[in-house]
């Protein structure tokens, strides 16, 4: 039986899926009994996305990020994002130095010139700050008075918000929701989980982990992602369900379009299948199915649709919605009657 060329092997699979159980298994000493959203957090790893954790304060969103970054041995910068916060400080900004009788001005740089950088409650700053971020997060480069800096290899943002209802918070600009590859929701544990944790941490401080995966096994990981194969057909769904959320295409649209003011842009669908070949790989299969694109899709496309006043009135969410466009949209195309 001949491989595909460039398909990743039976072997390179198993072997990657043991290093990525371990990393989840370390995540989840962390962050104990949050295992959908660990598995999330990997296949973004993977797919070099960036993640949006929404939750109330002292859920774990911080610890687990920091316990990501030592796992992964990564440079590892925070910045903790405040009303009074200017671009400058994340960025950095242009200092005046004086060396051999001149004055010269020199890039002194921010906290962003990092692998993993955590953004946390990114949205208590204002927009002009949060818009600080887009260059870095599309581009990995930061331009301050016409010069751009590239950042280091690899760049993740990994941001933390609070309810938007809470006091003190902005909501994040639509053009800086679509740079994030998945929006993941932090709930609280159950009754059991949280008894663990108080039992076994007396002042609530989560293990720190030793380092496990190199960088440069991350980027053979990087790699083997990249070569799993999306079939036609697989594509093809991702692209429907996009295309499903626009209610001003009549011919492609869904039902449940009607509940959304504007669509999703296509990052969403190179988010599906991007997001969609890590999690086959974490599933140790060579090829995305149509299952990964169907867990996958209310966290890819749910934050980069526009909700009409409707669904607002009703009280749903961007998720929601994509979850019942799951229903409507079928995952092999209808053949047209002759």
């Amino acid at each position: 039986m001949s491989t595909e060329p460039g398909l990743p092997t039976p072997e390179e699979i198993a072997n990657a899926q043991e290093t990525l159980g371990q990393l989840r298994a370390s995540l989840g000493s962390i962050l104990i009994g949050q295992e959908v959203l660990i598995e999330q957090v990997v296949v973004a790893l993977l797919a070099r996305g960036h993640v949006l954790l929404e939750g109330l304060p002292g859920l774990g969103k911080t610890e687990l990020i920091k316990g990501l970054a030592a796992l992964l041995g990564l440079d590892f910068g925070r910045v903790q994002f405040t009303p009074d916060l200017l671009p400058g400080d994340i960025t950095g900004s242009p200092v005046m130095i004086e060396r051999e009788g001149r004055r010269d001005l020199v890039f002194q740089k921010g906290p962003i010139f990092t692998h993993l950088l955590l953004a946390d409650e990114i949205n208590r700053a204002s927009p002009k700050t949060q818009s600080a971020l887009l260059e870095a997060m599309q581009e990995s480069a930061v331009t301050v008075l016409g010069e751009t800096h590239a950042l280091p290899a690899p760049f993740f943002v990994l941001a933390t918000q609070n309810p938007i209802e809470l006091e003190g918070t902005y909501p994040l600009p639509e053009a800086q929701l679509d740079r994030f590859l998945l929006k993941l929701e932090v709930t609280m544990p159950g009754g059991d989980v949280l008894k663990k944790i108080i039992m076994t941490r007396p002042r609530g401080q989560a293990p720190r982990p030793d380092t496990q995966v190199t960088i440069e096994t991350l980027q053979a990981l990087f790699a083997l992602t990249d070569r799993i194969h999306l079939p036609d057909a697989v594509a093809d769904y991702a692209c429907r369900l996009v295309m499903a959320t626009h209610r001003e295409n009549e011919s492609e649209a869904a039902p449940s379009s009607v509940l959304l003011k504007h669509g999703a842009s296509p990052r969403a669908a190179i988010a599906l299948a991007s997001a969609g070949r890590a999690r086959a790989l974490i599933s140790g299969r060579p090829n995305v199915s149509f299952d990964d694109v169907q867990e996958l899709a209310a966290s890819a496309i749910g934050h980069r649709v526009v909700l009409d006043y409707a669904a607002r009135a009703d009280g749903l969410g961007g998720p929601a919605v994509v979850r019942r466009l799951l229903e409507e949209v079928p995952a092999v195309a209808e053949t047209p009657a002759r």
